[in-house]
This record gives structure tokens, C-alpha cells and sequence, in this order.
């Protein structure tokens, strides 16, 4: 149940009212904005809402059970605030989101409606359609280790603790030439064996993709020059030049925790689960009853 100022409650039994939407979103790189469906910027809490982003909003949609909640905003892509580039490149993904219905005319008189993340993005030629989930699409998540053979932890985190920033396992290095859209060479690697860095991660330093990361699912040498290759392709085009730091990967299991990172004991899988086709052995007395594989 909402509880609302005895100013705003007036203003609402007035039964003629100067109602807008507003919302504030908070990005996961820290990044703050406000925007309004009225046709001028409202401002309180330290936030300008602002008009020119062309939102408008669907009805609020509640329940009583734990389904997800949803709301729908839709926006043009010809805001200097909000843009396709950006979309695509993953800046608004489950960003925090505050929606307020305001009184334009007095913005402290407000309500918050609902906290929430951006889910799914519609995109269209000329618009877009974010869905704002409610709080509830964190009971969805999967909470818990996994019964496996391969290692449930990130490498470099608390369980791991591996130091990816070691010398071992970091690398510094520039874009040399662009072979496909995700794939490239580059320089400053040389000291690395090929297949160090698959798996791991390539952090851009500079040019247009400064700031993102990406994943690395190949490392080779050709020639003695290191071939990157990402799991995907940049929504920003790599040019010759760009910097980088890159750190080296894992497939997680525990032969590679031992040769390569000396970290079995942080080893956070099951190596000796027994396999699927344990389901097909018989009874012998020749042995064969310790896991491997038939």
C-alpha cells in the first residue's frame, strides 16, 4: 500500500490533477538519468527529468503472488541520451530503475510506484520498448553451487583467488590489424603461449570501445604474433591501435587449475563425479568401479 503526503492525497481528491511519469535510471557503470513524459524538465532528488527522450509508459501491473511484475517504456532513438549504439552494447542492461508519478505542477508532491530493473529491449527502426521488471525477477535467479565436475567459481574471485593480475597472468597490448569483425592481431603478447588467454578477458583501454570488456574464445600465434578472437563482436568497430589489457582464462577443470594457475586446493568443482555412463556399468571383478569412463 502507498502512502502519500496529505498535500499530494489533496491534489488527488481534487479530482482534476497534473499528473506526470517520471523515471530515474541508475546504469551498472554508474551512470545516472532522468526523464519525464511531461513536456518540460521536472527536477527533484537531485535529478532532472527530462522531457526530450519521448517516454511514455504503460499501466503499472501488480500482483499479489511472486510473478514478475512489468512495465513497458517506450522511447525514440533520436535522443542524445539514449542511442542504438548503446543499446546494443549492453550500457542499459538491468539497469536500476525508479518509476515516480509526480504532480508536475508541485514536484514534492510525489509517489514512488516501483523499483525495478530494465529486462528486455525492443528495438525498431526508430524506437525502442524497454520492459521495466519489478523486484521480484531476483527470486528467479539461480542461488547455490552446482554439483559438477568443472570448477562453479569465476576465475580471479573469492573462491578462486587467483591474482589475474599478476605479470603470469595479465597482458598489455595494442590492436595491430583487424582480420574479421571479432577477430585481430595484436602486439605486446609474444611472451605468451598460444591458448593462454582463451577464456579469459580483453579490457579496452582506449579508442572506441574504451572502458568494455569482452570475452576471449581463441588465442593463437601466427608467426609469433599473437590472433585474438571474441565471442563476440564489438557493437563498436576495433581499429588498429586500440589499447588493451587482457587476462588469461580457464576451462575449468582441475587439470588446468593445477598446471596452469597451482590452485587446486581453491578447486571448486567435483573431478571425481562419476559420468553419465555410469548408469550402463555392471558388476565385475576386474575393477572398473572408480568413476572413469568406460
Amino acid at each position: 500500500m502507498k502512502s502519500l503526503s496529505p498535500a499530494f492525497q489533496a491534489h488527488l481528491d481534487e479530482g482534476t490533477t497534473t499528473l506526470a511519469w517520471c523515471w530515474r535510471i541508475v546504469r551498472a557503470d554508474g551512470a545516472t538519468f532522468g526523464f519525464t513524459d511531461h513536456d518540460r524538465t521536472l527536477s527533484f532528488d537531485n535529478t532532472d527529468f527530462e522531457p526530450e527522450s519521448g517516454l511514455t509508459a504503460s499501466e503499472v501491473r501488480s500482483g499479489s503472488d511472486l510473478s514478475v511484475d512489468a512495465q513497458d517504456a517506450e522511447g525514440v532513438l533520436t535522443s542524445d541520451r539514449i542511442t542504438e549504439t548503446d543499446i546494443l552494447d549492453g550500457r542499459w542492461d538491468n539497469a536500476e530503475v525508479e518509476v515516480w508519478r509526480v504532480n508536475w505542477n508541485d514536484p514534492a508532491q510525489r509517489v514512488l510506484m516501483r523499483r525495478g530493473a530494465i529486462g528486455q529491449i525492443r528495438r525498431g527502426r526508430l524506437a525502442f520498448v524497454a520492459e521495466v521488471r519489478s523486484l521480484a525477477h531476483v527470486l528467479g535467479q539461480t542461488v547455490g553451487r552446482t554439483f559438477q565436475a568443472t570448477c562453479d567459481a569465476a576465475l580471479g574471485d573469492a573462491r578462486c583467488s587467483v591474482d589475474l593480475d599478476a605479470s603470469a597472468f595479465r597482458g598489455t597490448g595494442s590492436v595491430i590489424d583487424l582480420l574479421r569483425d571479432r577477430t585481430f592481431t595484436a602486439s605486446g603478447l609474444g611472451g605468451f603461449a598460444a591458448g593462454w588467454f582463451t577464456f579469459g578477458t580483453v579490457e579496452w583501454t582506449s579508442g572506441a570501445n574504451a572502458g568494455r570488456r569482452a570475452e576471449i574464445v581463441a588465442h593463437d600465434l601466427t608467426d609469433g604474433v599473437a590472433v585474438l578472437t571474441l565471442l563476440e563482436a564489438p557493437v563498436r568497430s576495433i581499429t588498429g591501435g586500440d589499447g588493451f589489457v587482457v587476462r588469461a582464462g580457464c576451462d575449468k577443470r582441475i587439470e588446468t587449475c593445477g598446471t596452469k594457475f597451482a590452485n587446486v586446493a581453491n578447486f571448486r568443482g567435483f573431478p571425481h563425479i562419476p559420468g553419465q555412463d555410469a548408469v550402463l556399468r555392471y558388476a565385475t571383478k576386474d575393477g572398473g568401479h572408480d568413476g572413469s569412463v568406460l
